[in-house]
């Protein structure tokens, strides 16, 4: 299998950082040119017609894209160490962690990112600073509900290290690099403190 990425994009992150988890090594990884728009280009959009990374190509041709979609997949692969969640009910609580925090932290961030970093120009045309900043302060907003959670429990999701601590990991480190973002300097201790835990495991050196 290959795996379809760019340097310093948190999406293909999330992937790296969850096959990390698992030990997953045998999976090509293929790096995409999104400065020079190699997203863009035909050979890649047969790929992905959404014009994204990452994408992960399977043995027998098809191509898998999103980046939950495609730890779902590895999930299935390599069942343990187990991040998705070993019962429904479990399953279900991550999932909604995770998505919390892919919608409201994570591209809140993100979307601040595309519209008000000149970086980015490239590939947010038009940008929008305004409602960059705007996303700036609602995942700001966010990011103190999860430092109330982080003073009542160890970890994103449960008691354990899950695929949402890998999202919110990936955001703030997106964030921390573009917007310099750090959770200490507007007061989030208990957000600081687990951010520095979870750069302490193997994963985050991806």
């Amino acid at each position: 299998m290959k795996l379809y990425i760019s340097p310093r994009a948190p999406n293909p992150r999330r992937v790296q950082m969850f096959m990390a988890e698992k030990n997953i090594q045998n999976i090509e990884l293929v790096q995409v040119d999104l400065n020079q728009g190699e997203h863009q280009g035909s050979a890649f959009m047969v790929k992905n017609p959404m014009a994204k990374v990452p994408v992960l190509e399977l043995d027998d041709g098809r191509f898998l894209s999103e980046s939950r979609a495609i730890c779902s997949y590895l999930e299935g692969l390599v069942p343990e160490p187990n991040l998705m969640g070993s019962t429904f009910e479990e399953r279900a609580w991550i999932e909604m962690a995770d998505r919390q925090i892919e919608w409201s932290f994570f591209l809140g961030f993100a979307q601040a990112i595309r519209h008000t970093h000149p970086g980015l120009a490239a590939l947010e045309q038009p940008q929008f600073p305004e409602f960059g900043r705007s996303q700036a302060e609602k995942a700001l907003s966010i990011a103190r509900s999860f430092d109330k959670k982080l003073q009542q429990q160890a970890w994103m999701a449960d008691n354990r290290f899950t695929i949402a601590d890998i999202t919110a990991f990936c955001a703030i480190e997106f964030a921390r690099g573009l917007l310099k973002f750090v959770p200490k300097d507007a007061g989030l201790h208990a957000l600081q403190d687990w951010r520095d835990r979870v750069a302490m495991r193997p994963s985050a050196k991806v």
